[in-house]
């Protein structure tokens, strides 16, 4: 199965170099290239591709607002990564809130553009780096949420704790574990606590776990 991306970012260098690493993959065939975050809109519709790479700041329109119109077209099964570098990470909170699975620094070596592009291709969030758990803990702290705030009294006991240990930065397989239960039990405690609380992807669960006091900015990730 091919992944088909674009890759969106008003600095050509920039934009050529994640297109030429990305095109020598078997799996992975980038179908256009935009200078801004309008250009970037208008290929997702013509294109449908799996997945856009989109710079944070970019012309006429920056990715963040491209993210949005992208994930809110329902047309449109495009998943968003956004680039960003560490001058721009005030912005990746807004990000995420506004539909992108996740963020990565443009300095990533080639092993970790590939597996980020693949992960949320699949359809997961980017939340495994430590350094996108620490930009939530403190973006979520100091800036409102975009997201409406769903009623924690929807979700069983067991959902809400699986909600918790998602936001603590746990994958999959360490909830298993921490709960002793089956990876197919700790899916279906993730799928139906996403569609009561109305959750694309991890990113908005970490997002929405901090506005519903879950967590706080700054807690431990349990040992």
């Amino acid at each position: 199965m091919v992944i088909r991306a674009i890759v969106a970012d008003d600095q050509t260098v920039v934009r050529t170099g994640f297109v030429n690493l990305l095109s020598t993959q078997g799996d992975i065939e980038v179908v256009g290239e935009a200078g801004d975050g309008a250009e970037a809109v208008g290929l997702v519709a013509q294109r449908r591709p799996d997945i856009a790479l989109l710079d944070i700041r970019m012309p006429r329109m920056d990715g963040i607002r491209a993210a949005r119109t992208i994930v809110n077209d329902t047309a449109s099964a495009t998943k968003v990564l956004m680039l960003t570098t560490f001058s721009l990470d005030e912005y990746v909170f807004d990000a995420l809130a506004a539909g992108a699975s996740g963020f990565l620094l443009k300095d990533a070596t080639f092993p970790e553009l590939l597996h980020a592009v693949r992960l949320v291709a699949a359809g997961k969030a980017m939340l495994a780096p430590d350094i996108t758990k620490r930009l939530i803990e403190e973006f979520s702290r100091r800036r409102p949420s975009h997201l409406p705030v769903p009623d924690l009294g929807a979700l069983t006991p067991r959902e809400s704790e699986v909600l918790l240990l998602i936001a603590q930065g746990l994958s999959n397989t360490e909830i298993t574990q921490r709960l002793t239960v089956t990876d197919h039990t700790v899916k279906t405690h993730i799928n139906r606590l996403f569609a009561k609380l109305g959750l694309r992807d991890r990113a908005q669960a970490v997002i929405v776990a901090y506005e519903m006091g879950l967590v706080t900015p700054g807690s431990r990730r349990p040992d």
